[in-house]
C-alpha cells in the first residue's frame, strides 16, 4: 500500500494550503514512531510493517506539479496495484476543514493529482481531499494555495488533519468505502 501526502518540499512551503497532505503523513508518521528518509531523489519515504501488510508512507520531493513521477516510481518499483494508493492533497473547491474521499474521479483542479493521473495513465485511484477553502475569487489560486491559513482558520485545519490521519489509518485497516461512511 502506498500513502502519499501532495506537497511542495522545503521550509518556505511548510504550512501552507497545498502542503495539508505532508501534514496527514508527518501526523501518520508520528503517531507511529516513523521516520521518512530520501528515496531515489524524488521523495521522503518511510516504510510501515503492519498486519495488512506493507505500507509505504511518501511525500514527493519533486514539488505539487510533478507529484506523479515520485508517486509512479514507487508504485512501478515495489509493483503496487492501483487499489492500494491513497493519494492526500488539498483541495480549494472544498470549505476548510472539510474532508471528501473518493475511489477514483477528476483531479478537480488540483495539480499535483493531475501530474499522479498523468504519471499512473489512470483517475482509478482513491483520494483524500482536504477543503482548504478558496478565499477571495479575485485573488490569484496559485498564491491562495501557496499562503498560510489565517488565525481563524487554524483549529479548523488542525482538527482536518488529525481526522485526515485517521481515515488513513481506516484505509490501510478498512479501504475506501468504509473511510467513505465513516468521513464524507
Amino acid at each position: 500500500m502506498l500513502i502519499a501526502g501532495l506537497g511542495n518540499p522545503g521550509g518556505r512551503y511548510r504550512g501552507t494550503r497545498h502542503n495539508v497532505g505532508f501534514e496527514v503523513v508527518d501526523l501518520v508518521a508520528r503517531r507511529h514512531g516513523l521516520v521518512l528518509s530520501p528515496w531515489k531523489d524524488v521523495a521522503d519515504v518511510a516504510e510501515w510493517r503492519r498486519p495488512e501488510g506493507r505500507v509505504w508512507l511518501m511525500k514527493p520531493t519533486t514539488f505539487m506539479n510533478l507529484s506523479g513521477e515520485a508517486v509512479s516510481a514507487l508504485v512501478a518499483f515495489y509493483k503496487l496495484d492501483l487499489a492500494s494508493v491513497f493519494i492526500v492533497c488539498d483541495d480549494v473547491n472544498l470549505p476548510v476543514g472539510q474532508l471528501r474521499v473518493r475511489p477514483s474521479g477528476s483531479s478537480g483542479g488540483n495539480n499535483g493529482l493531475k501530474s499522479v493521473a498523468a504519471s499512473l495513465g489512470t483517475e482509478e485511484f482513491a483520494r483524500l481531499r482536504i477543503g482548504v477553502g478558496r478565499g477571495d475569487p479575485a485573488r490569484d489560486l496559485a498564491d491562495h494555495v501557496l499562503s498560510r491559513f489565517a488565525p481563524e482558520e487554524m483549529s479548523g485545519i488542525d482538527e482536518a488533519v488529525t481526522r485526515a490521519a485517521d481515515a488513513v489509518e481506516l484505509w490501510i485497516a478498512e479501504g475506501t468505502a468504509r473511510v467513505m461512511n465513516a468521513f464524507n
